[in-house]
């Protein structure tokens, strides 16, 4: 019996990725195989990265990677497998090069969990997720940065997580390297903002191999990865231009999130613990004058300012 021929491409209008390359990491399962399937779709040649392990981070497998890229090329798409750890960054990046010839999106999306109390969280508890979640990040990124300036050309997305934000009885370990994974991000945002490489954060609720054993089935399957994609792949398109921001999304609702800075008090003298305590409800209170800082000057340059005006 002849072979059944391959199906006919996918090919999605408006925002495509043709001619570009994305390397996505931790693309066998959940997310990133989202990531990397609409990419593809979209036109992208995409170089499927994922070392094959357990949601805790033991054993290894090519076997996810490969199904994605199957997945990729049976609907027309173009994709080759890394099986490489991303804390050996260079190698998944030199891959995609040889593989294409170039690097124009990278999403920093593998990551483990190994859930424990503080009390009893072990140094391999948090090497292990240091290895994968923070240290792959940096690897990745920092073999693909100079492709990309070299390009004049990229953008780069973390995918963090909300217990980056809100932290998780549990997850300190987890929580500490997601909120790495996103102060990364943002420093990077300001260094590529002249060389044309936009970096971006996402904190998604999706239903993952990670969320279900914590979230009801009703939850979860409103939690759909394929609508977490969606904005990934709009934050590495070209049209976009956003850099250094925070998106949460969870089901159908996006929203960006940003720091705000209560209005304070301003002494007029050097003040003592008593005063502090005495004025500490004024402080942590933002229903009257709260602010939205852009950077760690900006509360400097306010005390400068109120400074000069006391002269």
């Amino acid at each position: 019996m002849a072979a059944e021929a391959a199906a006919p491409p996918v090919v999605a209008s408006g925002l495509r990725f043709d001619g570009k390359v994305a390397v996505v990491t931790g693309a066998g399962n959940g997310l990133g195989k989202e990531y990397a399937k609409l990419l593809a779709v979209r036109g992208a040649k995409v170089l499927v990265n994922d070392l094959g392990c357990q949601p805790d981070g033991s054993g290894s497998s090519k076997a996810p990677a490969d199904q994605t890229v199957a997945d990729i090329r049976g609907a027309g798409g173009e994709a080759f497998a890394n099986y490489d750890s991303v804390a050996d960054g260079e190698k998944v990046i030199q891959a995609a090069i040889t593989a294409y010839g170039r690097v124009d999106i990278l999403i920093n999306n593998a990551g483990i969990a190994r859930d424990v109390t503080f009390r009893k969280l072990k140094d391999i508890d948090w090497d292990m997720l240091y290895k994968s979640d923070l240290l792959g990040t940096y690897k990745c990124s920092h073999a693909a940065w100079p492709h990309m300036e070299k390009q004049k050309y990229g953008r780069i997305v973390n995918v963090c997580s909300p217990v980056a934000l809100y932290g998780y009885f549990g997850g300190s370990n987890y929580s500490a390297m997601k909120g790495g994974a996103l102060a990364f991000a943002t420093s990077l945002a300001q260094e590529g903002e002249k060389r044309g490489i936009l970096v971006n954060t996402i904190a998604p609720h999706a239903a993952t191999r990670f969320s279900e054993p914590v979230m009801s089935k009703e939850l979860l399957q409103k939690l759909k990865p394929a609508t977490v994609a969606t904005l990934v792949i709009f934050l590495c398109h070209e049209t976009c231009k956003a850099s250094g921001e925070l998106f949460e999304v969870a089901g159908l609702h996006v929203s960006k999130v940003r720091w705000q800075r209560s209005r304070g008090i301003r002494f007029l003298e050097a003040f003592t613990v008593e005063d502090l305590a005495e004025q500490f409800a004024k402080i942590t209170d933002f229903t009257d004058g709260a602010e939205t800082p852009k950077d760690a000057a900006d509360f400097i340059r306010r005390e400068e300012q109120i400074g000069k005006s006391k002269l």
